[in-house]
């Protein structure tokens, strides 16, 4: 497969997003790598015959690794194997001790012992009784009565509101054990296991390296419009790099939950909340006792799913025996969670009920269990903990308008930097001798020159550039090598500024050289933000290379950017159809409010074809047949994107992934006889994009687009349908069109595609163990071409538009194909709807690519 070299990079950068994150993960993976293994026979030690039944344990644990089917047994571990116990009824248990990474071809004789019958006990825990329907169920009658008084958040019910957050975040190395600390890694760093505690839900020794406190107040309203800001008061960071960047990708993983919601959301993802008024279609619930809960007397609920195949929790719900309120619930995952890179997910959340119809979050705890490679219970992890503590809750008192105005607060800021003796009175909870001694122990371990290089290594495959001296990066090297029908194959060698993450200004530029058109191509391209608080930025850039126009139908005028297209490393079919394109560019943009930027372009451009013995570019203008195309124009436009959410604050910045939907509207001007422009001609845009939840349905992804021009130009300025000639998935396109086989004046185009997150294929039997999830996509093209349109070009009768019915394709895919946990390949298979009696169309396709997503 020869997929885009900007889709590589898009890719990896997408899994990369948090440097620390990743740089953990490799870390774990690079101290795990020497898989331990063990193996043999085991026999009678009298008889020689070989004995089958028999339980390994390793490492004294209180679960047996397997069981053996034969006498022969093979057991392997990635943390290490320091003893192994052989355990079968009538035999003396056989304990061997190791301290080697492979001992192949044992042979283990167990020695048989003299054992007498004793009456067997039975120690019965939850009823596991089936009932024919769910009213037989008493606790269907309980869940009842909690629907009944199904609550909404407190704070909605309330003019106005104010509360006070106290959070901590803590990451961990997970599951860490003896064998592990014995590592050579190690030698003379065995320090830094003094701070390891086992304070997790599964009791597994972890040692935590980043810790992050923040205080926050939250002033909010109801009425006449829905307003919140929620204002950092202090922050304290454990000392790493990018601390700010490490903090926000843990923040944005950890989402509020309302316990009383039918779908709770987790990396994005649906899971069907236990509490939920269809959560009788998942799960199986039972009584199994009745206590006090902080002085409230409450059942105690036992749920779990009916299978363990879909993502769902098991867990407790403690329900108040007089008011049917929820007063504390457990969530954790099953073993078998479908989801990529997490291990299990466990959060306890507390409600402070203060009646009988409002409640209000009081404690929360949650822990994230991530891992690059596997779901053993034994495998190293890392560990995502966090806690909040909500208190102070004022309602219905006055407050200053200007408290609901976000300043636009970053962690990082100097004025959250506050002395110990402010975070001791502060605290609403103290923090355990662990956590304290963090602050200390990170910053030792930032002294490891072996964990120096390989943050090294991930801040260059997660930005894509090595930094050479001062602050000057070279890349990106993703975008190194690229071949074409024009070029060959190409070389681009880059390079940027980058004096730190949050900088104000940055300069970036590459030269090119192509093999077989012999000629040099460039980008320069520069941008200076000079207010933090409205992100008021200016740039300019300037380029002279082989471009594919048409690639996608709203394009920016970004000078470092490259289509997909034009740097393809396989392609189906050939594609002549590039352009040689020299562009000068200035822009301004501002955000006057949060999640919403103005932005204003003005480009002055040159377009050709790049190879005109087989794609002509030329038009008729004054009767006059011209084969270079002169353009200036200038474009407007509004962009909003509700809800996002970013980290670090300079000109550059990290988008987390959300659900929040972006809106785009764009009006673009060109002039003629100015700058020697050729076309005076109106364009305008809009573009609709958003993934959404449905339910526990899994999540669409929606985007929408419609544009016009309202004048008669040639096809370097037209609307070009996008089509996808690459093996490579590339989202917003047409999987099965060509390059320019569809081009409007104006057009209407939507993409839809379903994930069901293996909701389907977890209940067909032998397939579901793969865990493949399941995908269905639909994609329509709509558009009309004036023959004004099509008389301008030179190759007038070669171009239409979707114009006799609305171009379709639909198809299936599979993801989440791969191992462990590292399951990032998908597989789609596109069928052409119509429009099929066209010369050399494909009816069908397959595309291959990586998601580097949950």
């Amino acid at each position: 497969m020869k997929p885009s070299t900007d889709l590589i990079q898009k890719n990896f950068q997408s899994l990369l997003r948090c440097k620390f994150t990743v740089t953990i993960l490799l870390l774990l993976a690079t101290l795990s790598s020497a898989q331990t293994r063990i193996s043999g026979r085991i026999t009678d030690e009298k008889t020689g015959q070989p004995i089958s039944g028999v339980e390994i344990f390793i490492n004294n644990r209180e679960q047996a690794e397997t069981v053996t089917k034969g006498a022969d047994f093979l057991v392997e571990s990635d943390s290490g194997i320091s003893t192994a116990t052989f355990i079968k009824r009538n035999y003396k248990p056989e304990i061997l001790i190791f301290d080697d990474f492979r001992f192949e071809n044992l042979v283990v004789k167990l020695q048989s012992e003299k054992v007498e019958q004793i009456n067997e006990v039975v120690i019965s825990g939850v009823s596991k009784k089936k009932y024919k329907n769910k009213k037989e169920n008493p606790a269907y009658a309980i869940m009842q009565e909690v629907w009944k008084r199904r609550k909404t958040n407190g704070l909605a019910r309330y003019s106005d509101y104010q509360l006070q957050e106290y959070e901590k975040i803590e990451i961990a190395l997970n599951n860490i054990d003896s064998a592990f600390m014995k590592k050579k890694i190690f030698n003379n760093l065995e320090f830094i296991f003094d701070y390891a505690d086992s304070a997790n839900y599964d009791k597994k020794l972890s040692l935590p390296v980043f810790f992050n406190e923040t205080m926050y107040k939250t002033y909010g309203r109801n009425a006449p419009e829905k307003k919140e800001n929620r204002i950092i008061v202090a922050n304290r960071f454990s000392g790493f790099n990018d601390n700010e960047l490490v903090a926000s990708t843990a923040k944005n993983q950890f989402k509020e939950v309302n316990i009383y919601d039918n779908t709770l959301n987790f990396f994005n993802i649906g899971f069907p909340s236990p509490a939920g008024t269809d959560g009788f279609n998942t799960y199986e619930y039972e009584i199994t006792d009745s206590l006090s809960v902080e002085g409230t007397d409450a059942y105690v609920i036992r749920y779990f799913p009916k299978n363990r195949e879909v993502l769902a929790f098991q867990g407790n719900l403690y329900i108040s025996r007089d008011t049917y309120n929820i007063v504390k619930a457990t969530l954790r995952s099953t073993n078998k969670i479908n989801v990529n890179f997490v291990n299990g997910i466990y959060l306890e959340t507390e409600y402070n009920n203060l009646d009988d119809t409002v409640f209000l979050p009081q404690r929360t705890y949650t822990e994230l269990e991530m891992s690059v490679f596997g779901k053993k219970k034994d495998a190293k992890s890392v560990l995502f903990k966090r806690t909040g503590i909500f208190s102070g809750y004022l309602f219905n008192k006055n407050f200053d308008d200007q408290l609901l105005v976000d300043r636009g607060q970053t962690l990082s800021d100097e004025n959250l930097k506050k002395s110990d003796a402010f975070w001791e009175q502060n605290r609403t909870e103290p923090l355990s001798e662990t956590e304290q001694n963090v602050y200390t122990m990170v910053g030792e371990l930032e002294q490891v020159p072996k964990f120096k290089r390989i943050v090294k290594l991930v801040e260059i495959l997660e930005s894509g550039y090595i930094n050479a001296w001062n602050a000057i990066d070279f890349g990106d090297i993703y975008s190194v090598y690229g071949n074409n029908e024009v070029e060959g194959d190409r070389v681009r060698v880059g390079a940027r500024t980058y004096f730190s993450p949050n900088d104000k200004w940055r300069v970036a530029g590459y030269t090119a050289y192509g093999f077989k058109d012999k000629k040099l191509k460039y980008g320069l391209e520069g941008r200076y933000m000079f207010s933090r608080e409205n992100r008021a930025t200016v740039g300019f850039g300037s380029r002279n290379d082989v471009i594919q126009l048409g690639a996608q139908l709203m394009n920016d005028d970004g000078i470092m950017t490259r289509s997909f297209a034009s740097s393809s490393v396989f392609s189906s079919g050939t594609n002549a159809s590039l352009s040689t394109v020299k562009q000068n560019n200035f822009f301004f943009s501002l955000e006057p409010l949060k999640n919403f930027e103005v932005r204003m372009d003005a480009a002055l451009q040159n377009i050709k074809s790049a190879n005109p013995e087989k794609f002509d570019l030329g038009f008729y203008k004054d009767n006059q047949l011209k084969s270079e195309l002169n353009d200036f124009h200038t474009t407007f436009s509004l962009i909003a994107k509700p809800g996002a959410r970013y980290s670090q604050y300079g000109v550059d910045r990290y988008a987390f992934t959300t659900l929040s939907p972006t809106f785009v509207l764009k009006f673009t001007h060109g002039f003629e006889n100015v700058l020697d422009g050729d076309f005076d001609y109106n364009k305008l845009q809009f573009l609709y994009s958003q993934p959404l939840v449905v339910g526990n349905f899994g999540r669409s992804v929606i985007n929408f687009e419609a544009g016009k021009n309202f004048s008669t130009v040639p096809l370097a300025l037209q609307n070009i349908i996008p089509g996808n000639q690459s093996y490579s998935l590339v989202p917003n396109t047409f999987a099965l069109l060509k390059y320019y086989e569809f081009v409007a004046d104006a057009y209407t185009t939507l993409n839809y595609e379903h994930h069901f997150q293996g909701k389907i294929l977890a209940h067909i039997p032998l397939i579901k163990k793969l865990k493949f999830r399941e995908v269905v996509f639909l994609r329509g093209a709509y558009g009309t071409l004036s023959e004004a349109s099509k008389n301008i070009n030179f190759e007038s009768t070669k171009y239409s538009a979707p114009d006799q019915q609305i171009y379709y394709e639909y198809g299936f895919g599979l993801e989440n194909i791969g191992f462990g946990n590292l399951r990032i390949l998908r597989v789609d298979f596109n069928w052409r709807g119509n429009y099929l009696a066209r010369p050399d169309v494909s009816k069908f396709g397959v595309k291959f690519g990586f998601q580097m997503n949950f």
